[in-house]
């Protein structure tokens, strides 16, 4: 009978010993969840730091989702901390896209945050995003190019730089293409509209013509993003300079005529070296007439009268 009560006693002590731990790690959390109008059971608690889950996050997140008017389960947070998701960003999402009037379940939440895993952006920055439209640089100076250019069927170049406002689109944030497509995309629109233009003149005179054409075209399909405007930052033609030295070398002048006539960086025309070469030959027949000339009147003398003197 003692032996039996000692191990009552024994038992009794270690469950005690058990709940004075328990409330001595979770009283403070499960008190404030309860204050807040945002119960997480004790039971539930000690499963979360048994599965390795950081009570804190889950608590202050469901606290701070239930403030807002967001009525979310302590279970899918913690299903999306084990996941790998951010839990603090999905929900600080979801509460801008309410205040916004923007549709955004928790689902989709998690799905764009998963998405996002390792790119550098987060489901706060694409529901932002959604809301305060953003401007892309298109081409991007990071690539290693300025300027997008083009030429028209008047063979003069032409050098845009386009600025992009584009908007998150939600539905289709997972899946869709990212910046760097809609950057790609608007890139050969530019140069297919400069090459439609007769003249270099038409793209001068309308470059909104540019930007209509880019957005007839329907480029942010199948994207993350839906594109608002396209506006021309910079328009401006190549220097004449490049286009003489652009344009090819006449195929009916001589090599020596283009050693004689070619100055540096730039082709004369082919008239011009063909007045030159007749100028060199002319001079050249004049020199051959007066050495045939002297040799007549001067040296062929002489030399007949020795060669008859010594004969």
């Amino acid at each position: 009978m003692d032996a039996l009560y000692l191990v009552g006693v024994a038992v009794l002590a270690v469950f005690g010993l058990v709940f004075a731990v328990i409330l001595f790690n979770f009283f403070g959390v499960w008190l404030r969840a309860r204050i807040a109008n945002a119960p997480v059971g004790m039971g539930k608690m000690v499963g979360m730091r048994l599965r390795r889950v950081p009570v804190g996050l889950i608590v202050d997140s469901r606290i701070t989702a239930v403030k807002a008017g967001i009525e979310i389960p302590s279970d899918p947070l913690e299903a999306h901390y084990l996941a790998g998701g951010d839990v603090s960003q999905v929900i600080l999402a979801l509460i801008a896209a309410d205040k916004a009037g923007i549709s955004l379940d928790f689902n989709r939440a998690c799905a764009i945050d998963l998405a996002t895993k390792g790119t550098g952006k987060t489901v706060l920055e694409a529901v932002r995003t959604s809301i305060n439209p953003k401007v892309i640089d298109a081409p991007n100076p990071a690539m290693g190019r300025a300027t997008i250019d083009g030429v028209a069927k008047d063979g003069i170049g032409a050098k845009v730089k386009a600025r992009v406002t584009v908007r998150s689109h939600l539905d289709r944030f997972v899946g869709g293409a990212t910046e760097e497509t809609i950057i790609a995309r608007v890139g050969e629109g530019i140069v297919s509209a400069i090459g439609s233009a007769d003249s270099y003149k038409d793209v001068l005179e309308n470059p909104d013509r540019i930007s209509k054409a880019v957005l007839a075209k329907g480029l942010d399909s199948n994207t993350a993003f839906e594109i608002l405007s396209i506006d021309i930052a910079m328009l401006a033609t190549t220097s004449a300079q490049n286009c003489k030295a652009s344009r090819p070398m006449p195929t009916n002048v001589s090599r020596r005529q283009k050693q004689k006539c070619v100055a540096p960086r730039r082709w004369r025309s082919s008239r011009r070296c063909a007045r030159r070469h007749k100028r060199c030959a002319r001079k050249s027949s004049r020199r051959k007439r007066r050495c045939r000339k002297r040799w007549r009147t001067r040296f062929a003398p002489g030399i007949l009268g020795l060669w008859i003197i010594t004969a």
